[in-house]
């Protein structure tokens, strides 16, 4: 008897710590989520500029990635995925790992923040320009990409255009594939040579869960946005090629 009584006082232990585990995990998300919000009202005012406009007609692009500048040296461009929640300023640090913790403040965060991949020049000669996010639950960061999947995001296709404003110009992208695949390194390799870069859009454009009707020009280079599939098995992904 005192054994079992041993091992049931144990066994409740253990169930304790479980419980008091799981409610710090969750407490942590909680309080990740209300600084991710707190950290988007310093930007509000500017993506409601964006997200207002018929992102035709912005007048002053170019100062309000220069404002976003201030806030964060790192700032590289807005992206905007139509009909999803990602509508954020993009960074891009000197690895790949200091965004998956830092917030855009470049607070500790476990939500991360949206970055380019560091391998990526950004000066028009990448052919594959490769962007991360969190797929966080509540929806932030790249938790709507997955909507990109979905037959009623494909058939309107007004949703197939993403948008990059960056210093200099607006940068627009046709969606030409969109898919899942297991967790690998080719769809996210950023130096290509031509021959390898037209073998890259053949591949990935056939992986699509759709057809987008696109005609893939090789000397225009692919945007390519990239979250975890709700584990670390599978990536969702969506392909764009630049526009004229």
């Amino acid at each position: 008897m005192k054994k079992k009584k041993i091992l049931s006082i144990i066994i409740d232990i253990i169930f304790i710590v479980i419980i008091i585990f799981c409610l710090y995990k969750i407490g942590i998300w909680l309080l990740d989520n209300y600084k991710s919000k707190n950290v988007k009202k310093e930007y509000q005012a500017i993506q409601e500029k964006i997200d207002n406009s018929n992102t035709n007609k912005i007048q002053s692009e170019t100062e309000l990635i220069k404002e976003l500048k201030e806030k964060n040296s790192d700032t590289i461009g807005w992206l905007k995925v139509k009909n999803t929640e990602i509508s954020y300023p993009i960074v891009k640090s000197t690895d790949n790992d200091y965004y998956l913790n830092r917030s855009f403040d470049k607070s500790y965060n476990s939500a991360g923040w949206p970055f380019m991949d560091y391998k990526n020049k950004f000066n028009g000669t990448d052919k594959n320009i490769v962007i991360y996010g969190h797929n966080r639950k509540n929806g932030d960061m790249f938790g709507t990409l997955k909507k990109t999947l979905k037959e009623d995001w494909y058939t309107n296709k007004d949703n197939h255009e993403v948008i990059l404003i960056t210093e200099n110009e607006i940068q627009r992208y046709q969606v030409y594939s969109v898919y899942e695949v297991l967790n690998e390194e080719y769809y996210i390799t950023t130096n290509l040579d031509d021959n390898e870069y037209k073998n890259f859009l053949d591949k990935v454009s056939r992986r699509s869960y759709y057809n987008f009707n696109v005609e893939l020009d090789s000397s225009k280079s692919t945007l390519t946005l990239s979250t975890c599939s709700g584990n670390d098995k599978y990536r969702t992904v969506l392909h764009a090629i630049k526009k004229d």
